[in-house]
């Protein structure tokens, strides 16, 4: 499971299975992932770990990222890993470990660019008119219950996202 920000845009490529049938051809769509660990180390300093993860994506999820998915987008991958073998042009043996993509789910906040009618699959909607804000109403002072001290304000009522319990 992976979640991270996308450094370039997608390469998508048809794998020609049938000759006959073109529509039934593989779609596949590789891109690459940053994911970031922050931490304090002993001295108390924030460090920051960035990896970077070859992403590999098939048939239908191909054609989300296709259409949904450029540099800078946040993603969650769920996938498993492979590692690749093949022989270069100097003839040496090369290696890559990628991340075979079977889930993948688009966050973040949908880009403006994005018109009506996309996916809106992870992403928040925006309303279509801006609404407009309800104005604070002043908070009356309460009297001091008789077991309060004197001189005592009770606390402002806790937003309720203040209520979270992480």
């Amino acid at each position: 499971m992976l979640i991270g920000n996308v450094g370039n845009d997608p390469e998508v490529r048809y794998l020609e299975s049938n000759p006959q049938n073109p529509s039934a051809n593989a779609k596949v769509a590789s891109f690459r992932l940053a994911t970031t660990e922050r931490y304090r180390d002993r001295g108390g300093e924030l460090r920051e770990n960035t990896e970077w993860h070859s992403i590999v994506v098939w048939r239908n999820n191909a054609d989300v990222v296709e259409k949904y998915v450029h540099k800078g987008s946040q993603v969650y991958i769920e996938g498993k890993l492979r590692t690749r073998q093949w022989t270069d042009q100097t003839g040496n043996k090369r290696y890559t470990t990628e991340v075979v993509a079977d889930s993948l789910q688009l966050l973040g906040k949908r880009p403006d660019s994005q018109g009506e009618g996309g996916y809106q699959g992870g992403y928040a909607q925006q309303p279509a008119q801006p609404q407009p804000q309800p104005q604070p109403q002043p908070v009356q002072p309460q009297a001091p219950a008789s077991n309060m001290p004197a001189g005592f304000q009770p606390s402002a009522p806790a937003e309720p996202s203040d209520d979270l319990p992480f």
